[in-house]
């Protein structure tokens, strides 16, 4: 392989930003994630599972909404409500015993209004049986690879027995993720303000839909155990961030907290596209080929995180093969690079043939072949 260092920028570099430490967060645990990349920009106890009260509810939206969009039911599916969830206490979208309620309606329930009878009558119209969606939902954050959770029920109330659901930062920032970009059609009810159900108006929780215009979602929560824990998600200026704080003191901490950590990574991080699917980052020389050099590119559309106003500072290291022979489709893998800032790799991923060269005929090869053997490097 041979190795070539590749510069972003011609200009000089600009001077490196001053990064002050993350701010110190009043939390149980918490987390704060650029959701385009994945990146990590602060936490503190992020893997600790801890009650998640009505943040549960989100996996119970998320069921729903992969059921919709997997074509199993429908926003005007028409929902019974038993005893069971008419009964259920605490937030409430107040639906009737016997009655039947459609899927949308118990969906904006759900996640506007907190509906632990919402939640019930959602579950048992999904699975059957309350017990049976905690299976589903536990099945599902298995394949979501949120590792730290356990649930017993779709509304995160304790139990009659005094046991709870048990989710941790982490994975639920991995549920937020999951819902913002694999059910982008359903996302939109998260930063509704209200709904009105059997003629009963209630808010939404989450009071930064009132105070910051950047925050469209997602969903508060609240037990004695649990604290007061919100999961909310911010875009500005095509950054888009999502943040968990978990236990803390009061609903007004929950949301001075989070927007905390959402002014922190805005100010002073940003969402840098690094390359487009085809971008060329060198040519290099093709032996024994109907063309004598090949495009090296990307066949990826990448997203970095780098604190704010570095972009000129990234440099990439190019790996490609020392010896490239015709006879390769375009997209064949011949190397791979290295993003990196300030000795950290920020990606790494193939390079592939821009477009693809044919082996070329006998007398080409002999030549090249020739070639190769007086330059001393036939191998």
């Amino acid at each position: 392989m041979s190795a070539l260092m590749v510069l972003f920028s011609s200009l000089p570099a600009a001077a490196q930003s001053i990064m002050p430490r993350a701010p110190e967060v009043a939390a149980s645990s918490y987390i704060l994630m650029d959701a385009t990349t994945g990146h990590i920009i602060m936490e503190e106890n992020a893997d600790e599972a801890l009650p998640p009260a009505s943040l549960t509810k989100i996996m119970t939206a998320y069921i729903a909404e992969v059921e919709i969009d997997n074509g199993n039911m429908s926003y005007d599916d028409q929902a019974y409500i038993s005893e069971k969830a008419w009964r259920t206490q605490g937030s409430k979208t107040f639906v009737d015993v016997g009655s039947y309620v459609r899927v949308e309606d118990l969906l904006r329930g759900i996640i506007i209004q907190s509906g632990n009878d919402a939640s019930v009558a959602m579950a048992e119209h999904i699975a059957g049986s309350e017990e049976a969606f905690a299976d589903l939902m536990n099945q599902h954050a298995q394949a979501l690879g949120m590792d730290q959770s356990l649930f017993l029920n779709s509304s995160g109330l304790d139990t009659p027995s005094g046991d709870t659901n048990l989710m941790s930062a982490r994975d639920l920032m991995k549920l937020a993720r999951a819902t913002i970009q694999e059910h982008p059609d359903h996302y939109d009810i998260y930063s509704e303000r209200e709904f009105t159900f059997n003629g009963i108006t209630q808010g939404n929780r989450n009071s930064l839909l009132f105070r910051d215009p950047s925050v469209d979602g997602m969903k508060t929560g609240w037990t004695d155990r649990a604290g007061y824990c919100l999961v909310a998600s911010a875009e500005r200026d095509g950054m888009r961030l999502i943040s968990v704080v978990m236990g803390t003191a009061s609903e007004e901490a929950r949301a001075v907290e989070t927007q905390k950590m959402l002014s922190y990574g805005f100010r002073f991080y940003e969402t840098h596209k690094l390359y487009d699917v085809g971008d060329v980052i060198n040519t290099a020389r093709v032996w024994s080929g109907a063309e004598n050099s090949v495009e090296l590119g990307i066949n990826e559309e990448v997203f970095i995180t780098i604190p704010r106003g570095r972009a000129d500072e990234l440099a990439a290291t190019l790996d490609s093969e020392e010896f490239i022979r015709g006879g390769f489709e375009a997209g064949t893998v011949l190397g791979s690079v290295n993003v990196t800032l300030d000795d950290e790799v920020l990606y790494s991923g193939d390079v592939v043939a821009i477009e693809g060269v044919e082996r070329a005929g006998w007398l080409k090869r002999l030549i090249d072949a020739l070639t190769l053997f007086i330059m001393g490097l036939f191998n």
